[in-house]
C-alpha cells in the first residue's frame, strides 16, 4: 500500500511544501511548491494566508504523515518569535487535518538524505533529484527542503526501528526500542 507524506519547511515569507508517495521502498513525487506570503501584509494576515493555503494543500494531497522542520536557528529574537508563530500555524493546520506529525531537525534530515549531518543545500538537492527523478525542478530551497523532510519521514516509516526511535526521542534508546 502506498503511503502519502507531506514535508513542510516553515518560513515567515516562504513556506516550502512537498508531497511524495512511498510504495515498496520506491519514492515518487506527487507535487511540490511554496507558499509565498506578502511581506507588505500585516503579520496576522500572513499567518491567515499560510493557514488557508496549507489547509488547501492538505485537502488536495491527503497525506497520512506530515513532516515539519524543527526550528533551530534565527538571526535574532524577533525572527525566532515570528518563526515560532509560523510553526504554530503549521502545527495547527496539521492537527486540524488529523495526520500524524513527525518533526526533524535540519541535521537529522541532512544525515538521512545526504549521509552527513552537515551536507550543503546543493548536495541535498542533488540527492533529492537522484531519489525522486532528475526532472524535478525546485524553484526555491524551501521546496527541496520540504521534499527532504518528506523523504526522511518515508525512510523512517519503512523502518520499524527508526519509527520507534522517532516517536520515543525523549526516552532512552532502550526504552524506545521496547526494553523497559
Amino acid at each position: 500500500m502506498a503511503l502519502r507524506i507531506l514535508g513542510v519547511d516553515p518560513g515567515s515569507l516562504f513556506t516550502g511544501w512537498g508531497c511524495i508517495e512511498s510504495k515498496d521502498r520506491h519514492l515518487h513525487p506527487i507535487e511540490y511548491g511554496h507558499i509565498a506570503l506578502q511581506a507588505k501584509d500585516p503579520f496576522e494576515k500572513r499567518l491567515l494566508d499560510l493557514h488557508q493555503n496549507l489547509s488547501s494543500i492538505l485537502e488536495r494531497c491527503r497525506p497520512k504523515i506530515i513532516a515539519v522542520e524543527r526550528a533551530f536557528f534565527a538571526k535574532n529574537a524577533s525572527s525566532a518569535l515570528k518563526l515560532g508563530q509560523v510553526r504554530g500555524v503549521v502545527l495547527l493546520s496539521v492537527a486540524q487535518f488529523g495526520a500524524e506529525l513527525r518533526e526533524y531537525s535540519a541535521t537529522e534530515v541532512k544525515r538521512s538524505i545526504g549521509g552527513y549531518g552537515h551536507s550543503e543545500k546543493d548536495q541535498i538537492t542533488a540527492r533529492i533529484k537522484l531519489l525522486l527523478g532528475s526532472q524535478l525542478e525546485c524553484r526555491r530551497h524551501d521546496e527541496s527542503d520540504a521534499l527532504a523532510l518528506a523523504i526522511t519521514a518515508a525512510y523512517q516509516a519503512s523502518s520499524p526501528i527508526a519509527a520507534k526511535l522517532a516517536k520515543g526521542r525523549s526516552r532512552s534508546m532502550a526504552r524506545s526500542l521496547g526494553f523497559d
